[in-house]
């Protein structure tokens, strides 16, 4: 199985700035409640390998959906228990671990069933039915239709790991940023992950920076129309009102790849920078990054790194911020 899983990964990598992505398709069980088999779906550049499941060593003072560690080529591997972080009672057990990285970090998610990988555009990816966000407690991060009509729901992973691993809440690692040292700066971030927009948020607010959160790409292009409609009623350049562009770049209806090109095509935002934000931290994804335009590509999670880079490109822009 791993074989044949990973050796499409240059054609994977091609997709990525082509506004289309592959999902692996799995299942968590049959809910005792309802009988029903949900589809969920992750991206597959995400995935290292998918393996049966192995024994799981148990550890003290896991959180309740970790179930433990597995031993993976010399590494000690966190599982988490997909079905029972979701709240959901399944008849079965898992049977499949899948080996994801996120952000340099490697662990394990307990499932039932691996299904198969599926192509599709992100246009055909959509934002998540209140009904599912509230039932899910904002697990999913978006949701698409297959051609046989079967319904996948896209996990927002980066809010497993923050609430299984705890990671992304050390305070000490926003308290040091320094201030920006100037009024009137503006950041329009996109990412369609709750926490990531308030990790980005938080490194916003302690370096006294005004953030405008768009949820994807399709809404943050949007919201720049509209910014540039507005400086060219005034009479002003849009570098006047909007100081930087920061994106993730999985998103729905719009990745990041693409939202950047559609910028730097536009000649009435030349002179503002994008910075990529994203947990792929490949080296084959930040040339992508490169080669749409980016003027800098950033890993999730990393403040420190993502308040140098954001006070760099704005001191560039000091002779054009103190003449505005």
């Amino acid at each position: 199985m791993e074989k044949n899983f990973i050796q499409s990964v240059d054609e994977r990598t091609r997709l990525a700035g082509t506004n289309r992505l592959e999902i692996l398709l799995f299942t968590l069980g049959e809910d005792q409640e309802t009988d029903r088999e949900e589809i969920y779906g992750i991206n597959v550049f995400k995935v290292r390998e998918v393996m049966h499941l192995p024994p799981v060593t148990k550890a003290p003072d896991m959180p309740d959906a970790v179930e433990g560690m597995v031993s993976l080529r010399g590494s000690m591997v966190p599982v988490i228990n997909l079905a029972r972080f979701c709240g959901i009672p399944v008849k079965e057990k898992p049977k499949i671990l899948i080996i994801t990285e996120y952000n340099q970090h490697v662990q394990g998610f307990m499932v039932h069933s691996v299904d198969n990988i599926q192509r599709l555009a992100w246009e055909d990816v959509k934002a998540p039915p209140e009904l599912i966000t509230h039932r899910l407690g904002g697990l999913v991060t978006a949701v698409t239709e297959l051609s046989d009509n079967r319904l996948v729901m896209i996990m927002d992973v980066e809010k497993v790991l923050a609430e299984t691993a705890r990671m992304y809440e050390d305070e000490v690692e926003f308290q040091d940023l320094p201030k920006i040292g100037r009024e009137g700066v503006s950041v329009l971030y996109a990412d369609d992950s709750s926490v990531a927009r308030n990790q980005v948020q938080r490194v916003l607010d302690h370096m006294g920076i005004h953030g405008i959160a768009t949820t994807n790409g399709a809404e943050a292009w949007g919201r720049l129309q509209a910014i540039a409609d507005q400086a060219i009623a005034e009479g002003r350049e849009v570098q006047d009102m909007i100081q930087m562009v920061l994106t993730d770049v999985e998103m729905p209806e719009m990745d990041g790849y693409v939202l950047t090109r559609r910028i730097k095509e536009d000649a009435r935002f030349d002179k503002v920078p994008v910075i990529m934000h994203s947990s792929l931290s490949a080296e084959a994804n930040m040339a992508i990054g490169e080669s749409v335009g980016a003027d800098a590509y950033v890993p999730k999670f990393q403040p420190n790194e993502l308040s140098e880079t954001l006070r760099r490109l704005i001191h560039q822009q000091e002779p054009h911020l103190k003449s505005a």
